[in-house]
């Protein structure tokens, strides 16, 4: 069955980076948009960015600049690169099939903790 199992997620300082892993299974990973989504503590999901299957690439005004989706469709894995992370980084996050920009798509795994506190 369609799978992915996000990791790379932990605690830092704001300032710091992380990168975020997301590996998929159970479907044909090269003819499918993906995306990052998060959910921060008490909100609702928010869109991050997505990735086109060209490799076009798009992001949320909140991270513009500090962020960078890539995708490996060899290994079949979505990156997030973040950067100069902030306190408002703080959530859990989920890649998901397919463009999240006009409409979330619903997280399917577990998600990644991301903890951004001085």
């Amino acid at each position: 069955q369609e799978q992915l199992v996000e990791s790379g997620g932990g605690s830092v300082q704001p300032g710091g980076s992380l990168r975020l892993s997301c590996l998929a299974s159970g479907f044909t990973f090269d003819i499918f948009a993906m995306s990052w989504i998060r959910r921060a503590p008490g909100k609702g999901l928010e869109w991050v960015s997505d990735i086109g299957i060209a490799g076009n690439t798009y992001y949320a005004d909140s991270v513009k600049g500090r962020f960078t989706i890539s995708r490996d469709n060899a290994k079949k894995m979505v990156y997030l690169q973040m950067n100069s992370l902030k306190e408002e980084d703080t959530a859990v996050y989920y890649c998901a099939k397919g463009p999240s920009r006009a409409t979330i798509m619903p997280p399917r795994g577990q998600g990644t903790q991301v903890t951004v506190s001085s």
